[in-house]
């Protein structure tokens, strides 16, 4: 079993999902025109839009905090340092380019999400990649097979590898014991939970601000006493990026290496393409009451994962001389160094204390979109929801003091199988998206809030719930 895992795990994230993933973000960028970067202003004004009262969804700011939530995990602490380790300073360089082309896929998901839409049995929003497949494919069975992987994978395994993250962590910081570590973070962890996806939502939107804000302003220090710095670092990145200087750990070397493992931070921290942020996309109330708006918002948190958030990380890594080619000295463990070397013996503690925060934002941001996938499969019932909660409890616990590598090897096969089938999915879907786009932008020209109207898609009769968008 282990070598049939290992093999479909390298024949995904090495070959189909690399290239594919780029493919996608670039065919996006192209059939959209660039709507990333050009509509950039976009973003943040679909953020702010708060002057909608429809209960049924949470806000769009909530929706942005609940994906950033999951997307930003210890790969922004850990995963950074690798790609730098393996890659050289390049790496960082590839991270931009690929959070760039990912942002397009990320619009396009999350405006299909918003799209095909529905209210659930307490006429909360619910949607995402399986509802697209389901109604816009007519192939329930896709939508059924991705909402198994993200239940498995999301709700389950990749919330005992967030919990081993921060109870490692909190041992090495604090000499405490791995059991009470996981015990406190379950029983955070169910407070939350038990709340359902508004309480999720409320937590979200307080603790993640708080926590980029607070990291990022560790990383702006650390720029601003090294300011003198800077220049040289910008440019080691930028010669590492294309060959002019040897990469680090001296591992094949030059462009190649700084490519690939930048390519695969970036995929692999943003999770553009993934089919997990449009779950929570898709709760969320848009506005302007439009399904692009919802886009733009999430197309917004792979900028803040990726460009700010590991390029934080990558730049404290470079301004601190503590990446030696060779030296073994890599992941969390290179990251807590570049932090003491900083701020001192707080590094370290301030290592520890991030993983928390990340990994337990991950943990709840993870269960949201595995409580979302429960509606499509029909399991969404009192008691439904009360094992699949218990489950991940008991996950968070278990992984807390067990590292089994089976296990979380074959989470990643299954979430590698889900990304290949949304991204299959938004691709023929690709024309509806491109009419959104055309649409919402018309108007934004015109002078006008863009709102949806059904009646100018005929072609969706049928497919989308015209109750939610008759504006």
């Amino acid at each position: 079993m282990d070598a049939v895992i290992d093999f479909l795990n390298t024949l995904l994230w090495s070959y189909v999902l690399i290239y594919g993933l780029l493919a996608v973000g670039i065919y996006f960028t192209l059939r959209l025109r660039f709507v990333q970067i050009l509509h950039f202003p976009e973003m943040i004004r679909a953020v702010i839009g708060s002057g909608d009262n429809d209960r049924s969804g949470i806000s769009p700011f909530q929706a942005l905090c609940t994906s950033l939530a999951s997307r930003v995990g210890t790969g922004n602490l850990a995963g950074v340092a690798v790609a730098l380790y393996l890659g050289g300073p390049g790496a960082i360089f590839w991270m931009w380019v690929v959070a760039a082309i990912g942002m397009a896929t990320a619009y396009a998901e999350s405006s299909l999400a918003q799209l095909y839409k529905v209210r659930d049995g307490h006429r909360q929003y619910r949607g995402g990649p399986a509802f697209y497949m389901a109604k816009g494919l007519k192939a329930p069975w896709a939508g059924w097979l991705f909402s198994i992987f993200l239940i498995l994978t999301f709700g389950l395994v990749f919330n005992a590898v967030q919990a081993n993250s921060i109870a490692e962590a909190g041992e090495a910081a604090f000499g405490l014991g791995k059991i009470w570590i996981g015990l406190a973070i379950a029983v955070l962890t169910a407070i939350v939970i038990f709340g359902g996806i508004r309480q999720i939502a409320r937590v979200a939107e307080l603790v993640v601000p708080f926590m980029a804000v607070i990291y990022l302003a560790v990383a702006l220090y650390v720029i601003v006493v090294n300011i003198a710095e800077v220049p040289a670092a910008i440019g080691m990145i930028l010669r590492s990026a294309f060959g002019l200087e040897q990469a680090a750990g001296g591992i094949v070397g030059g462009m190649a290496a700084a490519m690939l493992n930048g390519v695969k931070r970036g995929l692999f921290s943003n999770e553009a393409g993934m089919g997990s942020a449009p779950n929570i996309a898709a709760a969320a109330t848009p506005d302007p009451h439009h399904p692009s708006s919802q886009g733009f918002v999430q197309s917004l948190g792979v900028f803040i994962d990726t460009l700010l958030i590991c390029t934080a990380t990558a730049i404290m890594i470079l301004l601190s001389d503590r990446l030696v080619p060779g030296s073994g000295v890599t992941g969390t463990q290179l990251t807590q160094e570049a932090l003491t070397a900083h701020i001192g013996d707080a590094g370290a503690w301030f290592v520890a204390v991030a993983i928390f925060f990340f990994a337990f934002t991950s943990i709840i941001g993870n269960y949201a979109y595995a409580e979302n996938a429960l509606v499509f499969v029909k399991a969404d019932s009192a008691i439904g929801v009360t094992i699949l909660r218990c489950g991940t409890l008991a996950m968070v616990l278990w992984g807390s003091y067990e590292s089994v590598s089976t296990v979380f090897n074959a989470a990643d096969t299954s979430m590698g199988l889900m990304a290949v089938i949304n991204l299959i999915a938004i691709v023929l879907l690709s024309g509806t998206v491109a009419k959104l786009t055309r649409d919402y932008l018309e108007q934004r020209r015109g002078g006008q809030t863009p709102i949806f109207h059904a009646a100018d898609y005929p072609e969706l009769a049928g497919e989308i719930d015209e109750d939610i968008w008759s504006r």
